[in-house]
């Protein structure tokens, strides 16, 4: 066997992390980008309700849901993105979660109940809340938005495939997820996905160009809309346990594979709110209902991120942190590294390695590459310092957030207009609320080097698909050592 360990930054220096209490912080932190009517069980007490006119202008209800980051925009596409691994995150590892189960279920539902409000007609499927220009011209508390709020649509005259695979996939993972302690909340979340994935692929086309202006550059689709339908059609052959689906998959993942435009940096190692490439292997490679062997792909995948790989493609900074991303690192880090905890366990299952050219790697060696990252981002880094706020001694006071800046309602309750909230976001001081659980996008120049800076969103902003997949790792490894 290669050598595949990674150093630690500092080996032997601290005391081994609690991986069950960044669990339980991970979590709580989607209680503090709700929004909507908060319900009494609300543990951010520092929230409160916030858009609760959501969908008004279009006649219907869109209150609900999460603020995907540190503005007060309801983007759907990494929404629902969100939601496919917070339930993937709930199926593979509902035994480790333990406690945290309750509250996984329920930040969840919390979002899936969304989904169902924005497609209960066929063939439309709201993706947006809030008009992002001018809700990045202000620096002001959900709670006092008086931006415009339009609801934003994709339909069967501006299609949205990409969007529309993503949450038939999000419903359909959501349904496994609920399967045994709700079955009748399952069936209704699987439905709709047959429903919402069937306009996905009957009417294809990218939100992009539909409503572009609209979601770009701020989500804007730059893989292309085929690892979506395949994402769709994947998680719902596996929700109805069935291979009804099966053609949609091998179609598009032929399709993608003989792209004229090559898939940057190589289709087999992304996974992202935009590109599914190798969530997709991986899941289907958990399946095998085909009779393409989709475990070349996924080793393709391992393979660029070993690092004792000859393939090895992926960066690493000096104190081993995944570089791939110059903007919320965190978020290629924590998903690549759910997919390498996933593969490496079914590795293990199946008695299998990783072959990489005349290099094999154990299962161990993906699960402990994942683990590295895991603890890198609790502290075990060269600043000694924990990415996720409220965690360890050491972490970001200064996150790019709005509602975790500004003074809370309790503490100010006179309204705040746009511009009232300027001196919060410029000032050096700490943010007066503590938004425990938020994962920080952390260093992202390849060096280990982080600014605590607000006005660096880069570094300094959290978002709900950074800790989707967190959720998984920190529920194996709480259990798992």
């Amino acid at each position: 066997m290669a050598a595949w360990m990674m150093p630690s930054a500092v080996a032997g220096s601290r005391p081994p992390p609690n991986y069950a209490d960044a669990l339980r912080k991970c979590l709580l932190f989607y209680e503090g980008q709700r929004s909507g009517k908060l319900p009494p069980t609300q543990r951010v007490t520092w929230r409160k309700d916030s858009g609760l006119k959501d969908g008004q202008d279009a006649g219907v209800d869109l209150v609900g849901g999460y603020y995907d980051a540190g503005d007060n925009v309801k983007f759907g596409f990494p929404l629902a993105f969100t939601g496919t691994v917070l339930a993937w995150s709930i199926v593979e590892f509902s035994a480790e979660l333990g406690p945290e189960l309750f509250h996984a279920h329920e930040a969840l539902r919390w979002l899936t109940d969304y989904l169902l409000k924005a497609t209960t007609k066929p063939n439309r499927i709201f993706v947006q809340s809030g008009e992002p220009y001018s809700d990045h011209s202000c620096w002001q508390r959900p709670e006092d938005m008086d931006t415009p709020r339009p609801s934003f649509q994709v339909n069967d005259t501006h299609p949205g495939s990409e969007v529309a695979g993503e949450t038939a996939a999000a419903l359909a993972a959501a349904s496994i997820a609920f399967r045994s302690s709700d079955p009748a909340y399952a069936n209704t979340l699987l439905s709709r996905a047959k429903q919402v994935y069937d306009f996905a692929y009957r009417y294809q086309g990218s939100y992009a160009n539909s409503i572009g202006q609209w979601v770009c550059p701020f989500y804007c689709d730059f893989s292309g809309y085929e690892d979506e339908l395949v994402w769709g059609a994947a998680w719902l052959n596996r929700a109805t346990n069935s291979s009804d689906y099966t053609k949609h998959i091998i179609h598009g993942i032929r399709k993608i594979q003989t792209q004229a435009k090559p898939r940057v940096n190589g289709y087999d190692s992304q996974f992202s709110w935009d590109n599914k490439d190798a969530g997709n292997y991986i899941l289907l490679l958990l399946m095998q209902k085909t009779d393409d062997d989709y475990s070349k792909y996924a080793q393709n995948f391992a393979c660029s991120l070993l690092p004792q790989s000859p393939y090895k493609s992926t960066e690493y900074t000096p104190g081993g942190l995944i570089h791939r991303a110059s903007m919320a690192n965190t978020q290629a880090v924590t998903a690549v590294s759910f997919l390498l905890l996933v593969y490496g366990r079914h590795l293990r299952n199946v008695k299998g390695t990783v072959t990489c050219g005349n290099s094999q790697f154990p299962p161990s060696a993906l699960i402990d590459l994942a683990k590295r990252q895991v603890d890198y981002i609790l502290g075990d880094n060269p600043l000694n310092m924990s990415y996720m706020v409220g965690y360890g001694n050491k972490f970001p006071q200064r996150i790019h957030h709005r509602a975790a800046s500004v003074p809370s309602v309790d503490q100010h309750p006179q309204h705040l207009y746009c511009k009232d909230g300027t001196p919060y976001y410029v000032t050096n001081a700490p943010n007066p609320n503590l938004l425990v659980g938020a994962i920080a996008g952390g260093p992202n120049d390849g060096t280990d080097n982080y600014l605590d800076y607000r006005p660096w969103s880069n570094q300094s902003e959290p978002a709900t698909y950074v800790n989707a997949p967190f959720v998984g790792l920190l529920a194996y490894f709480s259990r798992h050592r």
